[in-house]
């Protein structure tokens, strides 16, 4: 029975897994730092690769698009949607809003089983 399910975990999208590494991601790249104009792409880049990198140490057999979204803490709104055609058995997304004193940043995975 445990085999099962292990085999079972690698090879669905396990939305814990996802958020951890989206966390872990943020954290490293921005972590206490101010928001700053002239970082933010370099920021975001650093969180795209970061989270695509860890996704794929964890071996699962999906394709993953990431996206990352920062913006400044001043009170403007910020309104997403996104729509996907897939097989809700084997695919998956997650997004995660962090935020600090002075930005939030937005990421969102979308993996697509293989």
């Amino acid at each position: 029975m445990d085999d099962f399910d292990g085999e079972e975990e690698a090879t669905t999208f396990v939305v814990d897994d996802v958020s951890n590494v989206i966390k872990e991601s943020i954290e490293n790249t921005i972590g206490g730092n101010a928001y700053q104009h002239n970082k933010v792409n370099q920021w975001t880049s650093n969180v795209v690769e970061q989270c695509l990198n860890q996704l794929t140490k964890l071996g699962r057999p999906f394709k993953y698009i990431v996206t990352a979204v920062i913006m400044q803490k001043n009170g403007a709104g910020l309104h997403t949607a996104s729509s996907c055609y897939w097989d809700n058995a084997t695919d998956g997304s997650c997004t995660l809003r962090w935020e600090n004193k002075s930005m939030y940043c937005i990421v969102s995975v979308f993996g697509l089983a293989i």
